[in-house]
């Protein structure tokens, strides 16, 4: 059914459910598995030219954060057996970054955590969720 299935990671708790239900399907369709992680851009500010923490630093650690919970998901799909590719991108939108990534990838299938927004905050403040769900061709699990 599924053969190419996109697994967006920031770490949390709830996208660790997120990532188990995307190996679990995995396992169970035979697909291969891609973790994305999302990178936030350095704070670039017009105003001022001292900034709290130098470019390069910022850079190093958006890395090191992104490697490590794609490590994780990597760790998580090879204990279960499944094939997993794994990527991290800088993007000021990360559901730009997610739904363009999973064309590059040929996604069939993306599997997103929920982060549980519920009426007024979730109609004010939508949520990356909401807006793959919104804008992608492709169909999306959403898991709670």
């Amino acid at each position: 059914m599924y053969q190419r299935i996109l697994v967006p990671t920031d770490g949390s708790d709830i996208t660790a459910k997120a990532v188990e239900t995307a190996i679990n399907l995995c396992k169970a369709f035979g697909a291969q598995l891609s973790a994305l992680a999302v990178k936030e851009p350095f704070p670039y500010s017009a105003i001022s030219e001292m900034q709290p923490i130098p470019p390069q630093e910022f850079f190093d650690s958006q890395e090191r954060i992104a490697n490590k919970h794609l490590d994780a998901v990597k760790a998580a799909a090879a204990a279960a057996g499944v094939a997993c590719t794994a990527a991290s991108v800088e993007a000021l939108h990360p559901w730009e970054a997610i739904l363009d990534f999973g064309k590059q990838q040929d996604a069939d299938l993306i599997v997103m955590a929920s982060h549980g927004r519920r009426g007024v905050a979730a109609l004010l403040l939508g949520s990356e969720t909401q807006k793959v769900l919104t804008h992608s061709s492709v169909p999306v699990l959403v898991v709670r």
